[in-house]
C-alpha cells in the first residue's frame, strides 16, 4: 500500500491519536462503524494517510486491505493531505476539447506533482476534476475558490506565481 508519490510526510501527534483512538472506543460496538469512524479519522487529520488507517485497523481488529478500498472508493476521503492552495484542473468535456489537458501537464510540471499529490512544502495540491461548470471559460482552472478561465499553457505559471 505504500506510495511513492511526493507529498507532506505524516506528522500525526499524539493528541490526535489519542483523539482517534477514543472516537474508535466509542463507535466501535455500532453497527455500521466503520465509515463514522473513518470519517472522525479524516475529520482529525485532514486525510487519511497509511499510519491512520493502521490505527484504525488494529484497534477494530480488521484488515488494512478493507479500511484502504473503503478509502479508495469513496470520493469524500483523500488518502494525501491537501494544500494550502487546492488546484482542480477541469477534465470535463468542453475543457478537454479546448485543451485543459495541456493546462494540467504544465501544472504537473511546474510545481513537480501529480494529480492526487501535493506539493512537500505544503503549499499546493493538485486534483483533476469532470466539471466546475463554467464551459463557456473553458478550459478552467481553479485555486481554491477562484476560477481562471480560457486559459492558455502560457497562463500557468504566471497564475501560480501569484500564490
Amino acid at each position: 500500500m505504500s506510495t511513492t508519490k511526493k507529498t507532506v510526510p505524516f506528522h500525526g501527534t499524539a493528541e490526535q491519536e489519542q483523539e482517534l483512538i477514543a472516537a474508535i472506543h466509542e463507535m466501535k460496538d455500532m453497527e455500521g462503524c466503520l465509515m463514522p469512524i473513518m470519517q472522525k479519522a479524516q475529520d482529525i487529520y485532514g486525510y487519511l494517510p497509511e499510519e491512520v488507517q493502521k490505527i484504525i485497523a488494529d484497534e477494530l481488529d480488521i484488515p488494512m486491505e478493507k479500511i484502504y478500498g473503503i478509502a479508495t472508493f469513496y470520493s469524500q476521503f483523500n488518502l494525501a493531505p491537501k494544500g494550502e492552495n487546492q488546484i482542480q484542473v477541469c477534465l470535463g468535456t468542453a475543457c478537454y476539447v479546448k485543451g485543459s489537458g495541456n493546462i494540467l501537464r504544465r501544472v504537473q510540471e511546474k510545481l513537480g506533482i501529480n494529480t492526487g499529490e501535493c506539493t512537500p512544502d505544503g503549499k499546493f495540491s493538485l486534483d483533476a476534476c469532470r466539471c466546475v461548470g463554467a464551459c463557456g471559460l473553458a478550459p478552467v482552472m481553479m485555486i481554491n475558490e477562484a476560477v481562471y478561465g480560457r486559459l492558455t499553457v502560457d497562463d500557468v505559471d504566471r497564475i501560480l506565481d501569484q500564490y
